[in-house]
């Protein structure tokens, strides 16, 4: 079972590589030490609310966008690829959502025949 620190720190390595950033970009962006980063997304430490505010700000989204999809740490493999699949998602526009939808729905049509 993953604790805390650990799925905080993968949510903000997803959320890093989603943006196309490296940990020294990050914490260059958040003004934290590249170590401290390093050490966040490994679950090595504990995030303070002002570090967890300079990182949010840094990657451009709200805390709420940050813990919105963590899960407890007992989901199963199907929770976590259809939080995988959101994530993608969300930043898309209500256009490039659509077309997912209808390749979504074309992939199930092709599977079936």
């Amino acid at each position: 079972m993953q604790n805390i620190k650990e799925v905080v720190g993968a949510r903000v390595r997803e959320l890093r590589k989603e943006k196309g950033m490296s940990q020294e970009e990050l914490a260059h962006a958040a003004n934290l030490h590249p170590t401290y980063i390093g050490k966040l997304e490994r679950g090595e430490r504990n995030m303070s609310v002002e570090s967890l505010e300079k990182t949010t700000k840094a990657l451009g989204i709200t805390l709420e966008q940050l813990f919105k999809y963590i899960q407890p740490s007992n989901q199963d493999e199907d929770s976590n690829i259809m939080e995988q699949i959101i994530n993608r998602l969300y930043d898309k526009s209500l256009q490039e959502k659509r077309t997912i939808l209808k390749l979504i729905d074309t992939a199930f049509e092709l599977k079936g025949k």
